[in-house]
């Protein structure tokens, strides 16, 4: 009967999946935009390509729950001049930690946790933590802390975690070949940087702890929680921590900008080599490891922008989402100007703080990763908008794409 009850959820879940609306047509009369305006946005890229800053790049924009523009330009694979397409296949990073977050979120309204609790109350090995008090020539010297870490401060990166990965887990090959719950236990032994709540610090270490406690309290390993809570009845078809090997293809290559050049990452980077692929990977990455599509990201961000429902299918209440998007970190400096930090979300504080985000709404949310990606909802325009690329540090292209963006709403 056990058995018989798994084979009939799984089958659900499968009919769930497979009978997900596709991504809509393009709708810009809806969307209250202005379309030779968003005309431009594909011109600009290709010009950003044809400079030779970019391979290539998939843009989308979407707003009043209707589709406004989805653009490919370039290349997904410039050795073999593979033309990007609109469902091509993305290395996002750290746009990963939201649904970190998300996770945790499904969970705490389940009643499994409280956003208060101690992280070692689900992980013992956090037990007798210290902190860093200070320094003295190269000696640490160690106390207490004021108080406990606690999840929230995992998801506000205030838990003081350190920003770095320690010795045991470099070089990569050590961090990607043990299990989660291995280098969760590493990052435990850390001392913590400062008292968790009295900074502000960008903690990889500290959204993969969160997502230990996410396989701990699901009883499932994180990349399956997500698969069936998030992936699947948002038919985010193309999402994944580990990619099938049939997707391979669609995968995008990354590149460096090096001397004015593009350059193909290298075998010791996520993005080069076997670990494109994650072969013979273990550690799912839940601060950074999803790969996912344009359409995919913004049935995501729709959902948010929705209060946490989507197409029926409901992820998070609507009072879950106000939490996960206001302001958390107070006055603490953040990374960057213009922008506090909600539970795993970037948060606008400030538009004009910020020269890349004076045309995003105060209140506006989204993330960042380290490979060029960007996302973003801005709740007060109802717009969600999508910008993949494989290059670190493609601002001004991302800043050109959010301008064109923003400047053709019309409504």
């Amino acid at each position: 009967m056990i058995k018989r009850r798994a084979f009939l959820a799984a089958w659900n879940l499968a009919i769930c999946y497979a009978l997900s609306a596709a991504p809509p047509a393009v709708n810009v009369p809806k969307t209250g935009m202005d379309p030779a305006r968003l005309s431009q946005i594909p011109g600009r890229m290709k010009a950003f390509v044809e400079k030779g800053t970019i391979p290539g790049v998939v843009t989308l924009v979407q707003r009043h729950g209707a589709l406004a523009s989805l653009e490919a330009v370039g290349y997904q694979d410039l050795e073999s001049h593979k033309p990007m397409r609109t469902d091509t296949i993305f290395q996002i990073m750290s746009m990963t930690k939201p649904f970190t977050g998300v996770g945790i979120m499904i969970l705490m309204e389940e009643g499994k946790l409280a956003l208060s609790d101690p992280v070692e109350k689900y992980l013992p090995e956090f037990r007798g933590m210290s902190v860093i008090d200070h320094r003295e020539g190269d000696r640490r010297i160690l106390r207490p802390p004021a108080r406990k870490v606690t999840i929230r401060d995992l998801l506000t990166h205030t838990s003081g975690m350190y920003a770095k990965m320690p010795p045991a887990l470099d070089p990569l090959e050590n961090w990607m070949s043990k299990t989660l719950a291995e280098v969760v236990l590493i990052g435990s032994q850390q001392p913590l940087d400062f008292d968790p709540g009295t900074k502000w610090q960008y903690s990889n270490i500290g959204i993969a702890t969160a997502g230990r406690i996410i396989e701990v309290l699901a009883d499932q390993p994180y990349e399956k929680f997500l698969e069936s809570r998030i992936f699947q009845p948002l038919g985010m078809r193309d999402s994944y921590l580990f990619p099938p090997p049939e997707k391979y293809e669609r995968i995008a290559a990354c590149y460096t900008l090096e001397n004015g050049k593009l350059k193909l990452m290298g075998e010791d980077t996520l993005g080069g080599g076997r670990y494109r692929y994650r072969k013979g990977v273990r550690n799912p990455l839940p601060e950074g490891g999803l790969y996912s599509t344009a359409s995919d990201l913004a049935a995501f961000y729709q959902m948010m922008l929705n209060g946490g429902m989507l197409n029926g299918k409901r992820i998070l209440s609507k009072a879950t989402v106000d939490l996960m998007t206001r302001v958390h970190t107070g006055d603490l400096k953040t990374a960057n100007p213009g922008t506090s930090y909600g539970l795993s979300w970037s948060v606008v504080s400030d538009p004009m703080g910020s020269l890349a985000l004076p045309l995003l709404s105060t209140g506006s949310y989204g993330h960042g990763g380290a490979f060029g990606t960007y996302g973003w909802v801005d709740p007060k325009q109802d717009m969600v908008g999508v910008f993949l690329v494989q290059r670190p540090s493609a601002s001004d292209e991302r800043n050109a794409f959010m301008s064109l963006a923003g400047s053709a709403i019309v409504d």
